[in-house]
């Protein structure tokens, strides 16, 4: 009997998150791509802090990888006027696999000078060619059908520097819109694998952690990235990454990578 495809990636049931097969990453079918509990840790620090703040950082630490299972997230919050810090661990089985720290201010007002915005070219409606990087899996998994991928520069076909369009199929969290901030996190972890140095036939680039930066929540459900990744022989490298949405820059993103050979 087939199964049923999933309609979202968590399925919430009372303090779990149930993971689905539209979390899986690439390196491994048992586990998580990044960006599937980064975005569920940025909607679980919305949820703590209070629906007056907005994200200005999230800084993930995986610290295992992070199973397709039921897990759990405790948040704990600070009580400041203007920022709020919320301590975030993600766990399975009472073990963290993932720690996080996110930054949440309040908006206010403020004159500032009137400069030319910087835009992300083409518009992804005007962008064709889709994420298909050698090495990686098809099918049910966070790359290739919860997000869908439109490169604006570059190709996942061709090393060196790239930029795509990026947006959420799916619900990230069943019944639960996706907010802004969920959208860009989610979409963040994308900077390492958009653009690459070794192909991933042949070599792993997991990043073992994402920071992202807002200075203000993206518009509509499309999160430009324009990546560039750094790898060295000593096995570390290192994925950057200018956030956009179809109005301007909205952010940046950054994430340590770890290098091997297959």
């Amino acid at each position: 009997m087939a199964s049923i495809p999933a309609q979202s990636v968590f399925i919430r049931d009372g303090a779990f998150y149930h993971a689905t097969g539209l979390a899986r990453g690439p390196w491994d079918m048992h586990a998580q791509h990044g960006g599937a509990p980064a975005g569920l840790l940025a909607h679980c620090a919305q949820q703590a802090a209070g629906e007056d703040f907005v994200l200005a950082r999230l800084t993930f630490e995986l610290t295992r990888p992070v199973p397709i299972a039921p897990l759990t997230v405790t948040a704990t919050a600070s009580r400041g006027r203007t920022a709020r810090r919320v301590e975030l661990v993600l766990a399975h089985d009472d073990a963290p696999v993932g720690r996080a720290v996110a930054l949440m201010r309040r908006e206010q007002p403020v004159h500032v000078p009137r400069v030319d915005e910087c835009l992300l070219n083409p518009a992804p409606t005007q962008c064709r060619e889709r994420f298909e990087a050698p090495g990686m899996a098809s099918g049910e998994s966070f790359h290739d059908q919860a997000m869908e991928i439109r490169f604006a520069r570059g190709s996942s076909r061709v090393a060196g520097p790239a930029a795509a369009w990026l947006r959420l199929r799916v619900p990230l969290i069943a019944g639960q819109p996706n907010t802004p901030a969920m959208r860009a996190v989610a979409a963040a972890d994308f900077g390492n694998g958009l653009s690459w140095i070794l192909p991933a036939d042949t070599h792993v680039f997991a990043n073992t952690d994402l920071s992202v930066y807002l200075h203000r929540a993206p518009i509509g459900e499309w999160i430009g990235l324009d990546s560039e990744t750094i790898a060295q022989p000593n096995g570390v490298g290192l994925a950057s990454s200018t956030l956009y949405d179809t109005a301007g820059r909205i952010g940046v993103a950054h994430q340590n990578l770890l290098v091997r050979a297959r």
